[in-house]
């Protein structure tokens, strides 16, 4: 038998204590304490922020004994015990203009309790570099301050600029007692899932490192395919046989669903969702454990919010400052897209600084898509896997009509309030509908002709699609043959379909198709 599985365990100390497996992560913790001072570190929802908090607070509480046979052991000599101030954001509903002053308070209030306080320290900012000083003083060691999901109230007011400014600028003099109290200072640590910029809540705090794209910090949180290999041997032997899988095919699996995030530009491999793995080895079956415990409501406002086109999202290219900031007043989504965790690095072009982006693996692409189709479509989430079920056996079996009528049903019709949008949001159903369907689709497939609208594969039938909008399913069916997008499979032995689709935005949705065998 393996140790125990910590999940959802994100206390070091709590997990060490009770003998739960630890992927050892100290040596990047020794790095960060004794090479630097202020830190910022975004990464994506149960990827382990929080138990890397704890860690560094252990670490810098000088719990020796906690730290037995990790490689810290090894390079840490001196064990000394700071003051730690630990403030956790993320246990609050940020939806009231009193609610994240009223969370702040509370907080300070309690390190009051231990360090004293001042009648003439009434703000937030003032309390806060007033119990640092005390700190500092009483116990004669500079304090450590570790800040969890930093942008939590940020990201729960998006849609509401108002609130949202009062919380920013709340923030950002909170966090100013950070370099005002400089000298009482060992070491700072924030954490979030996404960095927001322009007026942002950092922009005091210049002396702020972000280690969220650096490469020698790619692997701080979340798991790589040595590690797995190194900790989970006994784990993944019995995923196998639960499985019928070979060893081989349990790590091919596992690499499919849960690995493939990417947090730097260099090529360097990928890593694994570790909330999903240890889910995986627990219940020893493969599921969408990242989405079940709940897809953020504040990702499915901004996609609302800016109209974005879904069939985009595995071909965006961005630079760095795009990635690397969240300005809220900005159409494009993708920043938040990215860090918080839907999308990731999948390539670099070092000549014009530009980051490829796709989603990581099945699991996000499969949970993203399911997540959005009560939102784009007439169907429910409880009900999407039966209809996408009668999409797949409709080209199974070659029947394009009766994929075509469901298609029809599916669209229903377009929101009246998307009206200027329509072309847009039909190009985003077709995006979850192929996605879901899992066959072999490439959606605006260039050829050396002209770029065909869809492609879809299976076992027997080779599908080529063309939309119009506002004009005929004949024209569609022509282009299809004018630009020779049939060629390509000209020796292939499976049935070959032309299917020449158009949209009416009068009636907001598709009205006619013409099939060509």
């Amino acid at each position: 038998m393996g140790q125990k599985l910590p999940i959802g365990i994100q206390n070091f100390e709590d997990l060490r204590n009770k003998g739960f497996k630890y992927v050892d992560k100290t040596a990047l913790v020794y790095k960060l304490v004794t090479e630097g001072k202020y830190y910022f570190l975004s990464r994506p929802r149960r990827f382990g922020k929080s138990l890397l908090l704890s860690t560094i607070e252990a670490y810098l509480q000088g719990k020796r004994e906690l730290f037995d046979g990790l490689a810290i052991s090894k390079l840490e000599s001196d064990w000394t015990e700071y003051p730690i101030l630990h403030l956790d954001l993320n246990t609050e509903t940020y939806n009231t203009p009193t609610a994240l002053l009223d969370k702040l308070s509370t907080t300070l209030s309690s390190w009051e309790s231990q360090y004293g306080s001042c009648e003439y320290e009434k703000s937030l900012p003032t309390r806060f570099e007033g119990i640092i000083r005390r700190a500092y003083e009483k116990t004669g060691r500079q304090v450590v301050i570790l800040v969890d999901e930093y942008d939590k109230p940020l990201l729960q007011t998006i849609g509401n600029t108002e609130l949202q400014d009062a919380y920013r600028a709340t923030l950002k003099g909170f966090y100013g007692a950070l370099k005002s109290m400089d000298r009482c200072i060992r070491f700072a640590f924030l954490t979030g899932v996404t960095k927001f910029g322009k007026v942002s809540v950092f922009s005091d705090l210049n002396n702020l490192r972000d280690i969220s794209m650096l490469a020698q910090y790619h692997d701080i949180c979340g798991i790589t395919e040595e590690e797995l290999r190194t900790n989970f041997e006994v784990e993944i032997s019995e995923l196998a046989e639960a499985q019928n899988m070979t060893i081989d095919e349990a790590y091919a699996a596992l690499r499919e669903n849960y690995d493939g995030y990417h947090f730097c530009k260099e090529k360097l491999p990928g890593i694994y969702n570790p909330f999903s793995l240890l889910n995986a080895f627990a219940s020893r079956t493969m599921d969408y454990y990242w989405f079940e415990t709940g897809t953020p409501t504040y990702l499915m406002e901004l996609l609302k919010i800016h109209h974005y086109n879904l069939a985009r999202i595995e071909k965006e290219e961005v630079v760095s400052d795009v990635l690397n900031s969240v300005d809220i007043a900005s159409t494009n989504p993708l920043p938040v897209i990215y860090q918080s965790g839907y999308l990731t690095i999948k390539g670099y072009d070092s000549d014009f600084g530009l980051y490829r982006l796709g989603f990581p693996n099945k699991e996000v692409k499969q949970g993203f898509v399911r997540f959005l189709i009560p939102s784009y479509t007439n169907v429910d989430a409880v009900g999407s896997v039966f209809e996408i079920s009668r999409f797949v056996r409709s080209l199974r079996e070659g029947d394009i009509e009766g994929f075509m009528e469901r298609l029809q049903s599916f669209l229903s019709a377009c929101p009246y309030e998307l009206e200027p949008e329509q072309e847009r949001h039909f190009q985003s159903v077709m995006f979850i509908l192929t996605a879901l369907c899992g066959y072999h689709v490439q959606i605006e497939e260039h050829t050396n002709k002209g770029r065909m609208d869809m492609t879809v594969q299976t076992k027997d039938y080779v599908y080529i699609f063309e939309f119009k909008f506002n004009k005929s399913a004949e024209e569609a069916l022509a282009q299809i043959d004018e630009k020779g997008y049939a060629e390509r499979f000209q020796n292939d032995e499976r049935t070959l379909m032309k299917i020449g689709v158009n949209y009416s935005t009068a009636e907001r949705n598709i009205n006619e198709w013409e099939i060509k065998r």
